[in-house]
């Protein structure tokens, strides 16, 4: 990180903390494959610092917002200090946590607040603002109709930007999908909960005492049952997380189908973000869901 920007991440947090930052370094930390993720310290306290080019300062704000909102909850996040840009880059700044993998009892812990935390509900489907899902703009309009809206500001816009990206099979089925969706909904009406939006092994950590903490969020209010979904789909969490989340949320039978096409929905964005094997994976999860109909 070069010196000019640690001087400009400084003054905001200077501004953001109403005391004197004068940043004396930044190593690069692993994690994620969108932004470039540093640990920043003045020499006696650290912060948690993403950096990206200045077009995508809007997406910073946008965690930014949904990370404030989460705040609250009865999951922990990280504290968001500040956000903004350079004529070369665009930064997030959050307080540093020191993070760890979790024990079975302490994942047993996670299912049960964020079924709390689905128990906070909105109006409507949807978000006070669009934000984005990895760096993939994320179309929040507020919709009284949650099949409506899964469709519309989820599916359709996915698979619009596989077809601009060669994936023409998939996109053929993607519009098949889309107009079998009242069959695969049904009568199903869920409540809009507050949801996290990507919750995977990778987007959650503990800490020393145990408290698990969730990050990199796309919060929108939605059906509970695609947050589930989400963490079921790389590899999954242990047992003692759903045990504790059906003891105080059950889930119903249509959640078997309707959890492939929530998948469906990350793993149509994956293969826009990253090619390679999701856009077949994709297609056949689609397949899966036609014989369902």
């Amino acid at each position: 990180m070069h010196g000019s920007l640690l001087a400009a991440i400084g003054d905001a947090l200077s501004a953001a903390l109403g005391r004197q930052v004068k940043l004396r370094g930044a190593g690069e930390v692993g994690g994620g494959c969108i932004n470039q993720s540093f640990r920043v310290t003045d020499g006696s306290e650290s912060w948690f610092v993403k950096i990206n080019r200045p077009d995508r300062a809007d997406m910073f704000a946008a965690e930014a917002d949904v990370l404030r909102a989460l705040a609250p909850g009865p999951l922990r996040v990280p504290l968001v200090l500040c956000c903004g840009k350079t004529s070369e880059q665009s930064f997030l700044a959050l307080e540093w946590l020191d993070l760890r993998a979790g024990a079975p009892r302490e994942y047993a812990k996670f299912g049960e607040q964020l079924a709390r935390l689905h128990a906070l509900t909105g109006p409507k489907h949807g978000w006070r603002r669009d934000n984005y899902i990895g760096s993939t703009p994320q179309s929040n309009a507020v919709d009284d109709s949650w099949p409506r809206f899964f469709g519309k500001a989820r599916l359709a816009p996915q698979f619009d930007l596989a077809r601009s990206k060669g994936h023409a099979a998939l996109w053929a089925k993607g519009e098949a999908l889309l107009e079998a969706l009242p069959g695969l909904f049904g009568a199903h009406a869920p409540r809009p909960s507050l949801l996290h939006g990507d919750l995977w092994g990778g987007n959650a950590a503990f800490l020393g005492d145990g408290t698990p903490v969730i990050f990199d969020p796309a919060v929108y209010y939605g059906d509970r049952e695609t947050d589930v979904a989400m963490t079921e789909l790389f590899g999954g969490f242990p047992e003692d997380f759903y045990a504790a989340y059906r003891a105080h949320s059950p889930l119903d039978p249509g959640y078997r189908v309707r959890k492939t096409l929530y998948q469906l929905y990350h793993v149509v964005n994956h293969a826009n973000l990253f090619g390679g094997g999701y856009a077949a994976q994709a297609e056949r999860m689609m397949d899966r869901l036609a014989a369902e109909v």
